[in-house]
């Protein structure tokens, strides 16, 4: 072995060490690390992905109660594990992990297998996450290569490789891979995620108080910061929406009616305020559109869905942000008008239902009639099309807990009824 190489081996055998030794003494006190149960280190590895840890904490503890062991979780209504799941975004993760709880359920009699193959083959468990599971919860010295472990090792082997590119995460996993040392897998890897997350930040790394700052090539470059390379992601599209925040009457009266979205794709069967996208506007600009305009394009859309509601004014506005779009929300208070007559939240949920289908109620009595035939949806003089309405609900504040709301129509269904009890005081 030539000094050179010597030299490598002395500085990730100092890595590895000093790194350990770190952990045990500094290591957060975490709920899924106070056991070595695979179903929870695998559901709080599923929740941390994009989110924070003090946000997942919470939702941990609420998911493992009510979802304790893997065929709970496969038994269970898909609309329970959403409502549990409320307020975490990237609700994909939800059905993914119920789908590949009954995988577990079915093939493996309810255990998370303690095999690489088997759990690659579980719904939603890519790279990282299998490594993960396999060496936290089996200790088996497996790489667990994510977004703060490349840019520790980036940065402390002074690698240039832009960290967006699969070659580059496979090089980063050989390289985590040898860095494990024997028997100690479980604790390694979680020792490097938490490097990443304490110390090596993203933009203001603290390497006074580094445990492997005395080797860390980049540091003694001093080039820490501009690490790791990673080319910008295409930013998001920006979508303009109009959305019906539509207020009953009559028997209706106190209730809000939300409508459900179709059965696959974004947000799919969660529930909502009906919203369609805004027509472009003269000027192009998000919020150009003229009220008036905005209005009657939402009077036209409501009917259109089957809704008989007239728009009043604009209330609020809110953003939700997707990986690949964000919505702007313009929000309207709409009045329901006297010939609207649908199902209330007490009764059985149904199913998703295109436009030319709403629920309808027979001689006054809800939800015992056929469903109303609509005219086939007329597109828009400027080209749009009205987008399918799913199934639709009146709900008071007390009936939301039954129902999955992605977050932005959490907030604005909350906002909307404190406002209503102030005005009630």
């Amino acid at each position: 072995m030539t000094t050179h190489e010597q030299q490598e081996q002395e500085v990730k055998r100092f890595f590895s060490t000093n790194l350990l030794e770190w952990y045990k003494v500094q290591k957060r006190d975490l709920p899924w690390r106070r056991h070595r149960n695979p179903y929870y280190i695998w559901i709080s590895e599923i929740m941390l992905q994009q989110t924070r840890v003090d946000t997942v904490i919470p939702y941990f503890n609420r998911f493992i109660e009510r979802f304790p062991t893997v065929e709970s979780l496969a038994d269970a209504p898909e609309e329970e594990v959403l409502k549990c799941w409320e307020g975490l975004g990237y609700y994909s993760r939800a059905r993914n992990l119920q789908h590949a709880a009954r995988q577990v359920k079915e093939l493996y009699g309810g255990e998370v297998p303690n095999d690489r193959d088997a759990v690659f083959g579980l719904k939603g468990v890519g790279p990282y996450t299998a490594g993960a599971i396999l060496s936290i919860a089996f200790n088996r010295p497996e790489p667990a290569v994510d977004g703060n472990v490349m840019r520790v090792l980036s940065r402390y082997f002074l690698l240039e490789d832009d960290i967006a590119k699969v070659p580059t995460r496979v090089k980063m996993e050989r390289l985590a891979a040898e860095l494990i040392p024997e028997g100690e897998a479980s604790h390694f890897n979680q020792a490097l995620m938490e490097l990443g997350a304490l110390v090596c930040t993203p933009k203001s790394p603290r390497c006074l108080i580094c445990p492997v700052m005395e080797h860390c090539a980049a540091r003694l470059a001093g080039c820490e910061t501009s690490l790791p390379v990673k080319t910008k992601a295409k930013p998001p599209r920006p979508e303009e929406r109009l959305a019906a925040l539509v207020t009953g009457s009559g028997e209706h009266a106190g209730r809000v009616l939300i409508r459900q979205r179709p059965q696959s794709g974004l947000l799919a069967r969660m529930w909502e305020l009906p919203h369609w996208p805004a027509p472009p506007a003269e000027g192009g600009g998000p919020g150009a559109l003229p009220e008036a305009a905005a209005l009657d394009r939402l009077r036209r859309s409501l009917r259109q869905a089957g809704i008989l509601a007239r728009p009043e004014g604009h209330w609020t506005a809110a953003e939700h942000t997707f990986s690949h779009i964000v919505w702007t929300l313009q929000v309207y208070i709409c009045r329901e008008e006297d010939a609207l007559a649908l199902p209330l939240a007490a009764e059985a949920r149904a199913s998703y239902a295109a436009a030319a289908a709403v629920p309808a109620a027979a001689d006054g009595a809800a939800g015992t009639g056929a469903a109303a035939e609509l005219a086939p949806a007329e597109p828009f003089a400027d080209g749009g099309h009205p987008e399918d309405a799913g199934a639709v609900r009146w709900i008071r504040r007390e009936d939301m807990a039954d129902y999955a709301f992605p977050n932005v129509f959490l907030k604005l269904l909350n906002s909307y009824f404190d406002e209503a009890e102030k005005e009630q005081l």
